[in-house]
């Protein structure tokens, strides 16, 4: 089975350009490939994981991957799946979140000699002559055809400012670049993207006369048909100040039964006949196969060590409520009112919900414990004595834990 025929059997592919070619080029290790990364937080999170693990699957089967961070377009913000404009970005905080993302990147991606390259579009957009670009790029461009895709589509109703509206041709541009300085000859990303990336392999036959390809991967959605990777608190980041370890692996450990085969195939590099044989699991089997999922994924971004220590804390929550290696959050003495804090603040602050509001809600309908006892009433108040030393273990719901503490 070529490399070709795996990402087909894992589910990975959604559309494509012209199926033989791309069949040809990654079954070789022949295609020099990109994936672009805007830089819109200083961490990737789990909705860049398909993309890394992508990247690392085809380097391995002997291609070669551009990483290509957006410093450029990070300036106008792209429109796929927004119903609003993305905040302007300073060129320090641009410059800042690529420096993260390449140190993050770098565990999945070898980046050493002649094995793969990281490139910020910046370095040829923010040159660009305007005069130039619309005689040379936008004279390719059909803005019937522009506005026939989802991204603007469904910004149409509530206004599409000129700048996103450039953000499919400067993406184009990329590729177009791409192709010239680094042979660039295949480009992959998310399904949404689909529209923009068939635009970039149209410029380059219109310019160049010649033929790159495009490949979309499959979005990683729930059995609800919802994207993955948030949670209450937020996004679900691969940075571990952001999302500890054992945050991350619970993440997966608490995914749906229905999710959890799919989730194995497309993000794993278990070989598939190992995973078809789970196929056949039910019941408390499917409880081991979350394990192996959250294990996996948890090693590939924080090591086997961190992902070991994440699975006995889990297991250890799971049989006796507490364990060393949960999270925790520590309190800060402004957090406290003459000396005491209440629940609602406790549940807020530690990131177990996202508002005061959405605590308040769990409080009444009985879904937070304290230390293994169930808090109903929201006036309920901690002094600041009760949480020095080990603090205390807030549960929420039957699986978020969180101890909680001030020095």
């Amino acid at each position: 089975m070529g490399i070709y025929e795996e990402l087909q059997a894992r589910g990975l592919i959604a559309q494509v350009t012209d199926e033989e070619e791309i069949r040809e080029l990654i079954n070789n290790g022949k295609a020099t490939f990109y994936i672009g990364f805007d830089p819109t937080a200083d961490s990737l999170h789990v909705g860049h994981f398909m993309a890394l693990c992508l990247m690392k699957r085809l380097q391995e089967a002997g291609n070669k991957p551009i990483a290509l961070i957006g410093g450029g377009t990070a300036m106008i913000g792209d429109p796929s799946g927004r119903t609003d404009m993305r905040q302007m970005m300073t060129e320090e905080t641009i410059q800042h979140n690529c420096d993260c993302f390449k140190k993050q990147m770098s565990r999945f991606i070898d980046f050493s000699e002649g094995k793969a390259l990281m490139v910020n579009n910046a370095d040829w957009l923010k040159d660009l002559n305007y005069i130039e670009v619309l005689r040379e790029v936008g004279a390719h461009f059909s803005v019937n055809r522009m506005l026939t895709a989802e991204c603007y589509k469904q910004r149409m109703e509530k206004g599409l400012s000129f700048l996103e509206f450039n953000y499919m041709i400067m993406q184009s541009y990329d590729f177009y670049a791409l192709f010239q300085k680094y042979g660039c000859n295949l480009q992959f990303g998310g399904d949404d993207q689909w529209s923009n990336m068939l635009g970039g392999t149209e410029l380059i036959r219109r310019k160049l006369g010649k033929d790159a390809h495009a490949m979309t991967i499959t979005l990683l959605l729930n059995s609800e048909g919802k994207k993955m990777g948030k949670t209450q608190s937020g996004a679900v980041w691969l940075d571990p100040d952001k999302t500890t370890p054992f945050e991350f692996y619970q993440y997966w450990r608490n995914i749906g039964d229905a999710d959890v085969l799919k989730c194995l195939r497309m993000l794993t590099f278990l070989p598939l006949e190992q995973i078809d044989e789970m196929d056949k699991w039910e019941g408390s089997q499917l409880n081991e196969a979350k394990e192996i999922l959250a294990y996996e994924l948890t090693a590939l971004v924080h090591g086997e060590e961190e992902a070991g220590k994440a699975k006995e804390a889990s297991r250890a929550l799971f049989t006796s409520g507490s364990a060393a290696n949960m999270p925790s959050f520590e309190l800060a003495d402004e957090d406290f009112t003459d000396g005491a804090i209440d629940i609602l603040s406790l549940v807020h602050k530690s990131g177990l919900c996202g508002s005061r509001s959405d605590a308040r809600r769990n409080v009444e309908q009985g879904g937070v414990s304290v230390d293994g006892e169930q808090v109903k009433d929201t006036r309920k108040t901690y002094a600041k004595e009760e949480l020095s030393g080990d603090g205390i273990i807030i549960k929420r719901g039957k699986k978020n834990f969180m101890k909680v503490f001030v020095k």
